[in-house]
């Protein structure tokens, strides 16, 4: 746990059993990260907090929606779009002499008495994480690959053979 005071933390001490919602608004610049700039966040972020407390463990769910700046990977148009990430973690409570195991990063220990859980970095991560891996603009009148100027089938623009027919199908199917 950082030494800074959390962005999105969640206060455990009275804490009822049954499940509990909280919401954070902030900013991507809070977060002083470069990596979530480099991903296009610069707006507001909401995060989302489900937790669900029972006798033993504890269900926290987060889920994140944002605006970010992303590039078209085809055509390099930029892109503003919205981005939601979801990510559950479970705590169970540390019992003493309960052997060390190696557990999931999705589960983790706390000790009973803890007050509050910094969810700042899990909640980063989740952002981080809904960025796509491939992004593309097919709704982008601007982009330059999607967009062409649809011409009528002449003869010149005829498959001449089956893989050219088949690459045209492949080409039609991605957009």
């Amino acid at each position: 746990m950082s030494k800074e005071k959390a962005l999105i933390e969640i206060r455990l001490a009275g804490l009822s059993t049954g499940t509990h919602e909280f919401e954070f608004t902030c900013s991507a610049a809070d977060f002083a990260d470069q990596a979530l700039v480099e991903a296009g966040f610069s707006k507001e972020i909401s995060v989302k907090v489900t937790v669900e407390k029972l006798e033993g463990e504890m269900i926290v769910t987060l889920k994140t929606s944002a605006i970010a700046g992303l590039t078209c990977d085809l055509c390099l148009a930029p892109i503003t779009t919205e981005l939601n990430g979801s990510y559950r973690i479970w705590y169970g409570y540390d019992q003493a002499g309960e052997p060390e195991e190696e557990r999931d990063e999705e589960y983790r220990l706390i000790d009973r008495n803890t007050l509050s859980l910094d969810l700042t970095e899990d909640a980063r991560e989740t952002l981080l994480l809904s960025v796509p891996m491939k992004v593309t603009c097919t709704d982008n009148p601007d982009c330059r690959v999607f967009h062409q100027v649809e011409n009528e089938p002449h003869e010149d623009n005829l498959p001449d053979s089956t893989w050219q027919e088949s690459l045209e199908k492949l080409k039609n199917k991605y957009r």
